[in-house]
C-alpha cells in the first residue's frame, strides 16, 4: 500500500505531535513571588510626594506619620490641599496679620477631613497638618503658618522632613 506524499506527511506529522505540556508548578512559584513581593510593597507608611520647589531639612526620626492635612510652603508660594491659597511674600510682607485666604483654606480642609473621618466611621478624630517647608524660608512665615493653623483648631501640627540613616559614621 502507497501512501501518497500528503499522507505520509499527516501519519509523520500525526507520528511526532507532542501535546503541550506545561509545567504547572514553574508557574505558581512565579505568581507567588509576585504576589509576595505585592504585599510586601503595599505597607501602611504614608510616603508625601516633594515638589522640587522644597528642599526639605533632614531628620534621625523613625516613627513613620499619619495621614494628615499636607501645607506646603516654599518661597513663592502657600499650598493647602494641593490648592494654592497665598503668595509667600505677601503672607511675609504683611507680618502677623491674618490672611483670609490661608485661614479659609484651612478651615474648609479642616472640614472635609473631619467629614471623611465621619464617612469612616470615626467621627471623634482630629485632624492633624504637616507643614511641608523649605528649609531656608524664614522662620516667621513658619509662626505665621502655624498661627492660622492654631486658629483653624487643629491641635496637631507636625513638620515633614527627610530621613537620613546614620549607620557606621555614614550620613
Amino acid at each position: 500500500m502507497t501512501l501518497s506524499p500528503l499522507q505520509r506527511r499527516a501519519e509523520r506529522k500525526a507520528r511526532n505531535h507532542q501535546g503541550l505540556n506545561m509545567n504547572l508548578v514553574a508557574l505558581i512559584d512565579i505568581f507567588t513571588i509576585l504576589l509576595f513581593f505585592l504585599l510586601s510593597s503595599a505597607t501602611e507608611m504614608e510616603t508625601l510626594a516633594i515638589p522640587r520647589a522644597v528642599d526639605l531639612p533632614k531628620s534621625l526620626i523613625d516613627a513613620t506619620p499619619k495621614p494628615s492635612l499636607v501645607v506646603l510652603v516654599n518661597a513663592r508660594e502657600i499650598v493647602v490641599d494641593g490648592r494654592t491659597v497665598a503668595r509667600t511674600p505677601d503672607v511675609l510682607s504683611a507680618g502677623d496679620a491674618a490672611n483670609p485666604a490661608l485661614q479659609a483654606a484651612l478651615v474648609t480642609a479642616r472640614a472635609k477631613f473631619k467629614q471623611a473621618g465621619a464617612a469612616k466611621g470615626q467621627p471623634d478624630t482630629d485632624p492633624g497638618v504637616t507643614i511641608m517647608g523649605d528649609k531656608d524660608i524664614p522662620y516667621r512665615l513658619l509662626r505665621t503658618v502655624m498661627s492660622h493653623c492654631a486658629q483653624a483648631e487643629f491641635s496637631d501640627v507636625s513638620f515633614a522632613v527627610r530621613t537620613r540613616l546614620e549607620k557606621a559614621g555614614a550620613t
